[in-house]
């Protein structure tokens, strides 16, 4: 079965209508893959909504995420290990939340789906990149 893990940027995209995520999540829905999302990615997407959109829409979107089919995924030890390896191994170059989610899609053997650049370019897992 296919395996993706999600950032904050693509949750983004899947509540504005983007059309290049949509087959992802339809597969997902479909029961034909499963969608992951690390506990700290969903924390950023909370913030980053609440700062653009406000509380209440960020409180919303995040209690619809956690009702769907993605998979919140809590920050264990190898998780946390795994996460810190890549933030010391790209330095300045990812965000620690960016280095949760490669994490997370190493161990889960995941597609990335990602919006940020720099993670586009990483090597360890397959990528998919979203400009934006």
């Amino acid at each position: 079965m296919k395996r993706y893990v999600v950032d904050a940027g693509v949750l983004f995209l899947l509540f504005i209508g983007d059309e290049r995520v949509k087959p992802y999540f339809d597969e997902v829905a479909r029961g034909q893959a499963q969608a992951y999302i690390s506990d700290i990615n969903l924390a950023e997407y909370y913030y980053k909504t609440c700062e653009k959109l406000g509380k209440e829409i960020a409180e919303l979107r995040y209690h619809q995420i956690r009702a769907s089919d993605i998979v919140p995924v809590a920050t264990d030890e190898g998780l946390t290990w795994k996460a810190g390896e890549k933030k010391c191994k790209y330095k300045g170059k990812l965000s620690l939340a960016d280095c949760f989610s490669l994490a997370l899609s190493e161990l889960k053997k995941a597609t990335l789906l990602i919006t940020d650049n720099e993670l586009a370019k990483v090597k360890e897992v397959t990528v998919k990149h979203f400009p934006i």
